[in-house]
């Protein structure tokens, strides 16, 4: 399996957040990026398509984009939201958009770039999770629950894929100061990271070096596998 720097890695979310951070690391480490997002912000260096994960037409239509794209090694699915309620107080238009974008745009993406990896014969695919599914934080159900179908789906999609030379992991990390926790209190922060073995917020660079980890040839061996960030 050959996954050598000036390959080509498409990278959803990419116009904010953990994305655009994971996009920018990319190119400055020597791989091609491609960026997918809903609202395109240009970045340096970086192909930006517009791209809604949670609309399977506009998922497809970056699927033919990306076909045009000879060097494709890689996804990393960084697209993603979040909301903190307890359940009783979460609205139905809240569930549905959470598992929508987290599970359901996860698993379009995946299975559009994985057809493509897969006619290639190699290639990585990095999904996201979060550590609030083993610690299963109270006002994170919703949340926590499309990121656990996220890791359930990774697993199993790795199966599916080790035949065809192509790794599927997860990335799970704790807080990060980004928009996605912005409206989270700080008391509710506090008591997640306290929870985690090292006791401090991630930052986007503590991500990319996993996601880094898991682009490079040395990990082609690791498949169907949750990494947390912060540890628990």
């Amino acid at each position: 399996m050959q996954r050598l720097k000036g390959k080509t890695i498409a990278v959803t979310g990419a116009s904010r957040g953990l994305g655009r951070h994971i996009a920018a690391r990319a190119r400055d480490s020597g791989y091609g990026v491609i960026g997918l997002a809903r609202s395109i912000e240009p970045l340096d260096g970086v192909s930006m398509i517009a791209c809604d994960v949670g609309d399977a037409q506009s998922v497809a239509e970056a699927g033919r984009a990306l076909r045009e794209e000879a060097d494709l090694f890689a996804l990393v699915n960084a697209a993603g939201i979040a909301s903190m309620n307890l359940v009783f107080t979460t609205p139905a238009a809240t569930m549905e958009r959470l598992v929508r974008v987290n599970l359901v745009g996860t698993m379009f993406c995946c299975q559009m770039a994985g057809k493509l990896l897969a006619r290639k014969g190699a290639g990585c695919i990095v999904n996201f999770s979060t550590i609030a599914v083993p610690l299963a934080i109270k006002g994170e159900a919703v949340y926590a629950a499309s990121k656990a179908g996220v890791e359930t789906f990774s697993r199993a999609f790795a199966r599916e894929m080790a035949d065809h030379g192509v790794t599927v992991n997860c990335v799970a990390p704790g807080p990060i100061d980004t928009a996605l926790i912005a409206k989270v209190p700080a008391a509710s922060i506090d008591e997640i990271v306290s929870r985690q073995i090292i006791a401090r917020k991630a930052t986007p660079e503590d991500v990319w070096k996993i996601v880094s980890l898991l682009l490079d040839p040395a990990a082609e061996s690791i498949t169907g596998e949750v990494l947390h960030v912060g540890g628990v």
